[in-house]
């Protein structure tokens, strides 16, 4: 289980994209950011879940939100699925694992990132962490009420 909890600083990434381009939390603009880890690229909860966040990401768009998905995998992999499930938000490849382990969600034993989602704030501060391991579709059905809560609250 991490020990990140809402309320904590959300630790900087800055690391290169499926695209091609450098992905910086603190840099991001808008509501918010959701960064949610997955362990391996082509496995089929992984997939199910990246195509989850795929074909919702333009209701993350309008409400403001940023998305970036980050796994173990190297950036090629990354490249590679992002391109076969038409991704069009950023993947990150973290083979290293710095990213994994800033966020405390690696498995300990075999090393792949647990199935964790990450709302931050733009002031990188963690508004909400969810934790489904075998139901990813939990984690894009919890991004989504957060966010759209979190959309309806700023325009009251």
């Amino acid at each position: 289980m991490s020990s990140l909890k809402v309320g904590d600083r959300a630790p900087e990434i800055d690391a290169q994209t499926s695209a091609g381009n450098r992905f910086v939390l603190s840099k991001q603009e808008g509501l918010c950011s959701v960064v949610y880890f997955f362990p391996k690229a082509f496995t089929p909860v992984c997939t199910g879940e990246t195509m989850a966040f795929r074909d919702n990401y333009n209701e993350l768009l309008l409400a403001g939100a940023n998305l970036v998905g980050v796994s173990t995998d190297d950036t090629d992999t990354q490249c590679k699925f992002a391109g076969d499930l038409h991704v069009p938000f950023p993947l990150i490849g973290d083979a290293d694992k710095q990213i994994a382990r800033a966020y405390d969600v690696l498995w300990p034993v075999v090393g792949v990132a647990q199935r964790y989602t990450f709302v931050v704030s733009p002031a990188m501060i963690i508004e909400a962490v969810f934790h489904h391991e075998l139901s990813a579709q939990k984690h894009r059905d919890d991004v989504l009420r957060f966010v759209h809560a979190k959309f309806e609250a700023q325009r009251a």
